[in-house]
């Protein structure tokens, strides 16, 4: 199998997290988005959604969704358990990946795409139609963050992780929600969210962090 993948953009840096914390290697295959080469008709042909990141398994089938690909692995190896240890952990884990991807990442995103000029006129994947930048979306994906960042800062003032003492694929994909932020110049939130920044040089200091 192999996973194309690119080493400055945050949903396969999800992946290369999860796969250190499992210590499962995987071949890598590089591909150079700020060069376009996502876009090219090799890479098309085989993910028409024109997405980092794509795992393809031997048989052909390709999982072009990081959490797809993160589950895929949970399930051919369980142990050390990311996705929760219990069914309340499990459900917990699930309920904070959503918030994270829709309250955080989105946001994120959506501030990112509708100010930089390179994504003017740009699809949201391969398969969708272009779409025009919105300059509201920029102040509404800023306030999103910042609200999201008061709620995160409130759980950590009385838990470690997400998911109380248990770091799980919801802090995995936190950090790196958090980390995209912060990398496309939205407010620091570790500046005046101290639970927020305890968390963040906790996860940040473990190993699989520098994946």
């Amino acid at each position: 199998m192999k996973l194309f993948d690119a080493d400055w953009a945050p949903s396969p840096r999800r992946v290369r997290i999860y796969l250190a914390e499992k210590e499962i290697p995987v071949e890598r295959v590089q591909i150079d988005i700020k060069g376009g080469e996502h876009l090219q008709p090799g890479y098309v042909a085989l993910n028409p959604q024109r997405q980092m990141p794509a795992l393809l398994l031997d048989d052909g089938t390709l999982i072009d969704d990081s959490l797809g690909i993160c589950r895929y692995f949970e399930a051919l190896q369980p142990d050390p358990p990311l996705f929760g240890r219990t069914p309340l952990e499990i459900g917990l884990v699930e309920s904070w990946l959503r918030r994270v991807e829709h309250d955080c990442f989105q946001a994120v995103a959506a501030a990112f795409r509708n100010k930089v000029s390179a994504f003017a006129g740009r699809a949201v994947s391969g398969e969708w139609p272009p779409i025009e930048q919105i300059p509201e979306m920029v102040d509404r994906g800023r306030l999103m963050w910042a609200a999201f960042a008061d709620v995160l800062d409130a759980h950590f003032a009385k838990h470690i992780f997400l998911v109380g003492d248990y770091f799980s694929m919801a802090d995995i994909a936190a950090l790196v929600a958090i980390d995209f932020g912060i990398g496309t110049r939205l407010p620091d939130p570790r500046e005046d969210h101290p639970a927020l920044a305890r968390w963040h040089c906790a996860v940040s200091a473990r190993p699989s962090a520098a994946a």
